[in-house]
């Protein structure tokens, strides 16, 4: 393998895939720091002693800004479906065998062997979006549920509401750790440079080359890359 990077880039994502993913993660991230300021938690803590956090302790400021969070992922969520089922795009849905590859592929990485063909998505990327995806949609289904039971014309049993505010927490606690996972998951050099993509939306073709050979194929079946530029393609040395 040469260290010669190819600067050559193709596109990873697109500027409507790249403004709902950040739509979701900004809002999640308010969810997250409001909701636990509703507990509350930051009075307790002196949170809101910090410089610019003085309303954190504030209920209805938080509440507030974790229902125009809750509104911003709601509406980036349902763009997000009706979007890539319109277009027909499920890459990113799991496939069958995604458990042994991902093993295949973290095993490959700790003992630098060669890991197998990938498609766009490795096959973590897409149980991590299957975890994502199901938490996300549990924490919305049970806050639609707590936003009704406030309006008087809306009754519910106090047993739906105890195991609708568990699963809410669970839910938000596992979207907490899917975070931390897949932030750390670029921790591993051969994932770093899917990072830029998220900004820019282009990767390194070299790498997509290496590692997606199998997208790679795609994008020449689909004329989005020259087969003759593509032979001279270089792969790019993240290891």
């Amino acid at each position: 393998m040469t260290n010669k990077v190819s600067n050559v880039k193709i596109e990873r994502h697109s500027g409507i895939v790249r403004f709902i993913h950040w739509t979701v993660t900004i809002s999640i991230f308010i969810l997250i720091f409001t909701g636990i300021g509703q507990m509350p938690m930051y009075k307790r803590y002196m949170v809101d002693q910090i410089m610019g956090l003085t309303w954190s302790s504030n209920y209805t400021v938080t509440l507030m800004l974790h229902y125009l969070a809750a509104s911003a992922l709601i509406s980036a969520s349902l763009y997000h479906v009706i979007f890539h089922g319109f277009l027909k795009e499920f890459n990113l849905l799991p496939q069958r065998g995604d458990l042994k590859e991902s093993y295949l592929i973290i095993k490959a990485i700790l003992t630098k062997g060669q890991e197998p063909p990938s498609h766009k998505y490795l096959a973590e990327q897409r149980l991590a979006y299957a975890f994502i995806v199901l938490n996300i949609a549990l924490t919305i289904i049970t806050g639609v549920i707590k936003v009704l039971k406030n309006l008087p014309s809306w009754e519910f049993g106090n047993g739906l509401l105890y195991w609708t505010t568990m699963v809410h927490n669970a839910a938000t606690f596992m979207i907490i750790f899917g975070i931390a996972a897949h932030l750390g998951a670029f921790i591993m050099k051969e994932n770093r440079n899917l990072l830029p993509s998220m900004f820019t939306g282009k990767v390194d073709l070299g790498y997509v080359k290496h590692r997606h050979s199998l997208w790679f194929n795609e994008l020449i079946k689909q004329k989005k890359i020259n087969p003759q530029a593509a032979d001279k393609v270089s792969f790019s040395s993240y290891r």
